[in-house]
Formats: C-alpha cells, sequence, structure tokens
C-alpha cells in the first residue's frame, strides 16, 4: 500500500501524523511512504529524516493524496483537503464529526472510507489513541487556565496555590476521563483546591484512592455543579461521549453566576464543548470574554507542544497504521477494536453515535467496509 503523511494545514496546528520510526516500519512492511515537504516541521523533525528511513518526499499536499491509497493525518480534513479526496482513499484521523457536520457531509460525498481515532474503542471502553491527546489537553488545560487567571491576562488575579495565610484557588473538573483526571492532577500540584464531578462512581473512585489531600470528587448532579462551579475560579470542561456532541453542562445563567474573572476552560469544545457560552477559538486567538468571565476554547489545545504530541500519538497509532496498511480485513480480525473507529464508508455513516447526531442511517460497520 502507499500511504500519505499530508503537512496539516488547520490553523494553527504544528502536529504530524508520523514520525520516521513510522515511516521505518511501515517500508519494514513492503509498504511506501508519500510524506508532504515540510510536514514534520512544526514538529520540528526535517525531511532528511524521513528520508533517511525510506520515506519519499514530495512537494504538495496533491502529490500526497493523489499517490496514496491511505492518507494518515492528526486533525480532521479541511476543505481543501476533502475536495481530494476519493472513493479509493482510506483517511485515517481524528474526525469529531459531531462538531463539523459539513465535514461529514463532505466525508460522505466522496465516498472514503474514513476511520476516526477518537471513536477506536476496546471492550472495556478505553479509548486507546483518544487517551495520549486528552493526557496533554488535561495538563494544558490546567495550564492555561491558571495563565488566564492572572490580571494582566483579564483573570481576577488569583494564584492557584496561594501562599501561606491566603487560600488557594478553587477549581471545579467536569469530569473524570482520562482529560479531566490530568487536569485535576496539574491543578492539584500547583496546590489549588480541586473539585471532580462525574457520573460515574468509578473513575472518581479512582482519583480518591490517590489519596491528594486537596482533591475531593462528587458524584455529577445539576445541582452539584451549580453550587461547585458558581464557586470556581477556574472551571474545566472534560465531558465525552465518543463520537457524539459533548452534552452542555454548563449553561448561559450558570455562566452569568460566576464571579468575574473567573476562568472556563472546554477541552470538549472539539465535540461542540459542554459549556453553553463555549466557541472554538485558536492558539493566535485562544480568549475571549463573555458575561465577564474568560473563555479558553482552543480546539487543539495539544498542537501547542506538537514536539511531544507528535510523539506520543504516533506511539499510540502506528500499530493500526502499520495493521491497517498491510489489509483491512486482517487488521479488523486482529484488532476488532477498529470497527467502532469506522464513521464513514462507501458514503454511508457507520457510527451511531455520528448517525444519531446527523439523523442518517447507521450502516454496519463490516458491510459499509465490504469485509
Amino acid at each position: 500500500m502507499i500511504v500519505g503523511v499530508p503537512k496539516e494545514i488547520k490553523t494553527e496546528e504544528y502536529r504530524v501524523a508520523m514520525t520516521p520510526v513510522g515511516v521505518h516500519e511501515l517500508v519494514a512492511h513492503g509498504h511506501r511512504v508519500l510524506v508532504e515537504k515540510s510536514a514534520g516541521s512544526g514538529s520540528f523533525i526535517d525531511d532528511d529524516a524521513y528520508s533517511a528511513a525510506g520515506g519519499e518526499i514530495v512537494a504538495k499536499a496533491a502529490d500526497v493524496f493523489g499517490g496514496a491509497d491511505m492518507i494518515v493525518k492528526v486533525k480532521e480534513p479541511q476543505p481543501s483537503e476533502i475536495e481530494m479526496l476519493e472513493k479509493r482513499h482510506l483517511l485515517f484521523t481524528y474526525l469529531h464529526l459531531a462538531a463539523y457536520p459539513e465535514e461529514a457531509r463532505g466525508l460522505l460525498d466522496s465516498g472514503a472510507t474514513a476511520i476516526a481515532y477518537e471513536t477506536v474503542e476496546m471492550p472495556d471502553g478505553a479509548l486507546p489513541l483518544l487517551a495520549p491527546m486528552s493526557e496533554i489537553a488535561g495538563r494544558m488545560a490546567a495550564q492555561a487556565g491558571a495563565h488566564y487567571l492572572e490580571k494582566p491576562k483579564g483573570g481576577r488575579g488569583v494564584l492557584l496555590g496561594g501562599v501561606p495565610g491566603v487560600s488557594p484557588g478553587k477549581v471545579t473538573v467536569l469530569g473524570a476521563g482520562m482529560a479531566g483526571r490530568n487536569a485535576a492532577m496539574i491543578a492539584a500540584g500547583m496546590g489549588a483546591e480541586v473539585t471532580v464531578l462525574d457520573l460515574n462512581v468509578g473513575p472518581l473512585r479512582h482519583l480518591d484512592e490517590l489519596q491528594w489531600r486537596n482533591v475531593k470528587t462528587l458524584t455529577s448532579s445539576k445541582f452539584a455543579v451549580q453550587q461547585t462551579v458558581a464557586d470556581s475560579d477556574m472551571v474545566v470542561g472534560a465531558v465525552l461521549i465518543a463520537g457524539a456532541r459533548a452534552p452542555v453542562i454548563v449553561d448561559e445563567d450558570l455562566v452569568k453566576a460566576m464571579r468575574p474573572g473567573s476562568v472556563l476552560v472546554d477541552i470538549s469544545i472539539d465535540q461542540g464543548g459542554c459549556i453553553a457560552t463555549a466557541r472554538e477559538t485558536t492558539h493566535t486567538d485562544p480568549i475571549y470574554e463573555k458575561h465577564g468571565v474568560v473563555h479558553y476554547a482552543v480546539g487543539n489545545i495539544p498542537g501547542a507542544v506538537p514536539n511531544t504530541a507528535t510523539y506520543a500519538l504516533t506511539n499510540a497509532t502506528l500499530p493500526y497504521v502499520v495493521s491497517l496498511a498491510d489489509g483491512m480485513a486482517g487488521a479488523i480480525d486482529r484488532r476488532p477494536e477498529l470497527l467502532g473507529g469506522v464513521n464513514v464508508a462507501g458514503g454511508a455513516v457507520a457510527n451511531q453515535a455520528v448517525a444519531d447526531f446527523l439523523d442518517v442511517e447507521c450502516v454496519d460497520a463490516k458491510t459499509a467496509l465490504g469485509v
């Protein structure tokens, strides 16, 4: 198979979908790899490194899409990339179709098969290809929130850890999944008073077992959310339903009830957001103020640390990339969790959560793939 690695073109996206190690592995399996010129420059990986691993450097994205059978990316395809997709293509990337319905329609029209990293799901519910970016996004959410709490940045001038004689800042984390746990860990490490809410007691129990003295857990309810959010200096939204649009947990009235200069960080924004007043922002223009509250809702948070993020992502995706390149049927047999990742195939939607959001019929993934 010919595998293509284009340069990411989403605003302020510096990650790349494959490292030279991945190229070397694919070549060792008998595949060709086309890498767009400077695709790795944002992650400080130069073209020579790809060439030394056996990759073929091509001049532009059109050469990648035109020559490759399988396209491996990081972020959802942008309109110009969707235009280059054909029925013969297999696209493997983050898709977040519930947040980007126009992208979904474009993929359906292309006839291509699109497998989403974020909906590859293990039998126990674990999301192995989302996990590394959730870890980074959670850690950066606490870091960014602390930064924007500073008065010169628009915040209420609170130091999360406080100082002797002055109480620490209060942080509420909505969701105790991978992103939420990591946000809580970093905020707690800064010395904040952290409250984590989740509907599922299981992950809350895990947090309790860690015995962080400044972290408490609550079973989520409308009342608990209202009480904790209104009393917080910083709120991190980390709510996820795999493949579906994130539910809105913080409504506009609750945002109005927050203290002026408080900070909202919505990690869930790439799935539509769990805060009613959140809209997607970029690293170039990351924040805005609404109802006196600072909002940070960057859609690709890990893109700010591309060197770390690229290696973390490709460590997780490479075994799946190699399996898919070796053959779809064999890949499904060896890694049946890939079926959950199939969002679109042959002009049909093959993921129930995505189909529900788009209000279209969901077809069986194996039937759509013809395996």
